[in-house]
């Protein structure tokens, strides 16, 4: 139940394409995660990646145009709600709150995957494209009833940020946005 589709779009356009064309990933391809995993039909709340990161994160990390970037798979059972933003000469975040546990994630033995803590919560990385794809990753920090997912690309060519590791970039980002997650979500 791991959507890939964002990474996909992203690496295939371009981040800076991707901002100005305003795609959204609702067609991307999905996985299925184990038969022993439940998934909670609804996104968690108490945080919306759309307006409860603060501006001064995301200008410190260079994200701007913001588009709104909702979508499900697996029949409405997977569920993502967020927001896509992009620095033209940097990287492209997906942040999302999805229903997507980390042991769902666990049980999909990406490449890279390796577990964490930010603040407190478990948390987990992993490269979720084909090819284990250098210029994309994926942080999962574990909420109540899901997780708070970060997917990043980050071109080789991007001037400030391509030769930076891309997982290293999500964990950093993850850990600022992490920090102004209300502890109760």
């Amino acid at each position: 139940m791991i959507r890939r589709g964002v990474v996909s779009a992203v690496l295939a356009t371009g981040a800076a394409v991707l901002v100005l064309a305003g795609c959204s990933p609702s067609g991307g391809s999905t996985s299925s995660s184990s038969s022993a995993t439940t998934t909670a039909v609804t996104v968690p709340t108490g945080f919306d990646p759309c307006n409860d990161i603060p501006q001064s994160i995301l200008e410190s990390e260079g994200q701007t145009n913001k588009h709104v970037d909702n979508s499900q798979s697996n029949a409405g059972k997977t569920l993502w709600q967020g927001c896509t933003w992009a620095d033209a000469d940097g990287y492209a975040s997906t942040i999302q709150m999805t229903n997507i546990t980390l042991q769902m994630v666990r049980d999909k033995h990406f490449p890279e995957t390796q577990a964490f803590t930010i603040n407190g919560r478990n948390a987990i990385s992993s490269r979720q494209v084909d090819n284990a794809d250098p210029t994309a990753c994926t942080v999962d920090v574990e909420v109540k009833g899901g997780s708070l997912e970060f997917n990043l690309t980050n071109p080789s060519y991007a001037p400030k940020t391509g030769k930076q590791d891309t997982c290293q970039l999500a964990r950093s980002l993850a850990q600022k946005v992490v920090s102004v997650v209300p502890a109760a979500i």
